[in-house]
C-alpha cells in the first residue's frame, strides 16, 4: 500500500495524524480483501477535517467496491 498525504496548506501534526489514521483503516479494513494488489491511496484535503469515523467509512465503501469478489456475468453478457 502506498500512502500520499499532501500538505494541502496544513501542518506537520495534521498531515502525520492523517498519515496514522490511513493506515491503521488500511491495515483493519483493507489488508486482508486486497490480496496480491497494489494500492495507492491519495487524501484529498476534505481528509484533514473528517473523523476518524467518517474516514472509515469511506474506506469501507471503496474497499467494498473495488475489491468485491466478481460475481456471474450478467444475464445476455457475452450474447
Amino acid at each position: 500500500m502506498g500512502l500520499i498525504v499532501p500538505k494541502f496548506q496544513s501542518t506537520a501534526v495534521a498531515r502525520n495524524r492523517l498519515r496514522r489514521r490511513l493506515t491503521e483503516l488500511w491495515r483493519r479494513q483493507v489488508q486482508q480483501l486486497q490480496g496480491g494488489r497494489d494500492l495507492l491511496i491519495r487524501a484529498r484535503p476534505e481528509a484533514y477535517r473528517a473523523t476518524f469515523q467518517e474516514l472509515a467509512l469511506e474506506l469501507q465503501r471503496f474497499a467494498a467496491g473495488t475489491f468485491a469478489p466478481a460475481g456471474p456475468p450478467p444475464a445476455g453478457a457475452g450474447e
